[in-house]
């Protein structure tokens, strides 16, 4: 059994490591915040405040077969950054609530003026989330969780190489769930915590204009379903004042696309993205208590390529993350900090069906910060 010091090494440490867990830069797909939920587990009342950015560095050259055989591409990918929020109230010793937002998904793509094909062409979504959860717990080690999710998101593209055409869909807001389960030990500061994410399936209504189109353009609503997904989170006292933390998500992206009416019938079928299988981001990393008021953390984030193409609005293929954080805590008071460098998965899109740009050796930094309190 460990003592009162040793449990707050622990937690001092686990708020080091969630410094860190902030800070990577989701390549794959649109998934930025990965849903987190680890607010419901602070002990007591508490809220929190965060921000996180990233900057990537993705550029690529025309593929051989492609319409603009060696022209580069430029920097493809824009910075971007997130806010974050969440209030955690303990109801009494068996009930805890927790109020959440976050910006789940998101794109931020520009190819900048060149001689490659898809010079011009900007992609931009936005989504915001606002979660509730209760949590009920059995006893000291088994609770269960739930809660509903509101979510809304808007989109707007340009796409010049097919047929000059544009397209902007209106902000839509719909409901989905949480739902999970946790094992908790106090004397080893071990957590294992399960939770399903609802897939959430919105209809923008949408405004297209191309060459083809009358003045005004065409409207029609486009339908687009954010994946479902689990995440598996632990961590686990490994020696005083050392924590070991990690977690599996798993998003299905095999059914997420953006294929809006008028898009599909000038280009063959083809929707304006897509994503292809599920995929899979592992995350390993150790926290460390340096002394009462300072704790350090590091990790690894693993995203496998999946193969394929990849659209020409997200030219990326999994990525691999390494990132440092450290946090103080002074009274009810924690700040958090944290460092990030990805390595981007290389990758080839495809035009109708042909290989038109190669992407590779590209980079991200990222950078986080968040501040808590208990009362």
């Amino acid at each position: 059994m460990l003592g009162e010091e040793d449990m707050y090494r622990f937690s001092i440490a686990a708020a080091a490591a969630l410094a860190v867990w902030t800070t990577s830069v989701d390549a794959g797909g649109i998934d930025r915040s990965g849903q987190p939920i680890g607010p419901l587990f602070e002990p007591g009342n508490y809220v929190e405040f965060s921000f996180r950015s990233a900057s990537p560095d993705v550029s690529g050259v025309g593929a051989a077969t492609g319409p603009t055989p060696g022209a580069a591409t430029g920097d493809s990918l824009d910075g971007f950054g997130l806010f974050g929020t969440a209030l955690k109230f303990s109801v009494n010793d068996k009930i805890d609530t927790a109020f959440i937002f976050d910006q789940p998904f998101g794109a931020d793509l520009a190819y900048p003026p060149s001689l490659y094909f898809a010079s011009g062409a900007v992609a931009r979504l936005r989504s915001n989330a606002f979660t509730g959860i209760v949590r009920y717990k059995f006893n000291d080690n088994f609770s269960v969780y739930g809660g509903l999710r509101q979510q809304s998101m808007k989109a707007s593209v340009v796409v010049p190489y097919v047929a000059g055409y544009t397209a902007a869909g209106a902000n839509d807001n719909q409901l989905g769930y949480l739902v999970g389960a946790a094992f908790e030990r106090a004397d080893i500061a071990l957590r294992v915590a399960l939770t399903y994410f609802s897939p959430i399936e919105h209809n923008l209504s949408t405004v297209e204009t191309s060459a083809l189109t009358p003045p005004g353009g065409l409207t029609s609503d486009t339908t687009i379903e954010t994946p479902q997904a689990i995440n598996l989170d632990f961590q686990t006292g490994i020696a005083p004042g050392t924590l070991l933390f990690g977690g599996v998500r798993w998003v299905e992206w095999s059914k997420f696309e953006i294929a809006p009416t008028h898009f599909a019938a000038i280009a063959f079928g083809a929707p304006l993205v897509s994503f292809s299988d599920y995929r899979f981001t592992y995350t390993l990393g150790v926290g460390r208590k340096l002394n009462d008021r300072w704790a350090i953390a590091g990790q690894v984030v693993h995203e496998p390529q999946v193969g394929g193409f990849a659209s020409n609005l997200s030219p990326v293929d999994g990525y691999t993350s390494v990132g440092l954080g450290v946090t103080y805590t002074q009274d009810n008071m924690k700040l958090q900090a944290g460092v990030s460098h990805t390595w981007v998965g290389d990758a080839t899109t495809a035009l109708f069906g042909v290989p038109a740009g190669d992407f590779s050796d590209n980079t991200a930094l990222g950078f986080g910060m968040k501040v808590g309190f208990s009362f």
